[in-house]
């Protein structure tokens, strides 16, 4: 496995989980927060928060900072130029793959239709 499909795996795994993906949006919102602070506006507790931050830290989408005894996480702007990138070449296998099982079903429906049409005309028989 290349470096870049490790790369896109761990970032696909990070942003795949809706909790994470709210850890992004409110530090976005927020610009920079503590753990303490996601978790004040989070339905999980501290630890799960540091727990999602690991994995999104780990993808490269976000950067602690330690101030004092707090860390204040904020975006890496310049990976989620690189995230989209990634996400935008899935979205392009998944569109090749949907696209070919469409054409393989609308293949088969036409086969089937026409087996139907055979076996209704021999049961019909021949028309004066």
């Amino acid at each position: 496995m290349t470096r870049d499909a490790i790369r896109d795996d761990a970032l696909l795994e990070a942003v795949a989980d809706s909790s994470r993906r709210r850890v992004l949006d409110l530090i976005l919102a927020h610009g920079e927060l503590t753990p303490t602070a996601l978790a004040a506006e989070l339905p999980f507790t501290r630890q799960a928060v540091a727990k999602h931050l690991a994995v999104l830290d780990r993808a490269g989408l976000v950067e602690g900072r330690r101030t004092g005894r707090e860390v204040r996480y904020s975006i890496r702007p310049e990976h989620l130029d690189v995230a989209a990138r990634a996400m935008a070449k899935v979205a392009a296998r998944w569109d090749a793959r949907l696209e070919a099982i469409k054409s393989t079903a609308e293949a088969r429906a036409r086969a089937i239709d026409a087996n139907k049409n055979r076996r209704h005309r021999r049961r019909a028989g021949p028309t004066s």
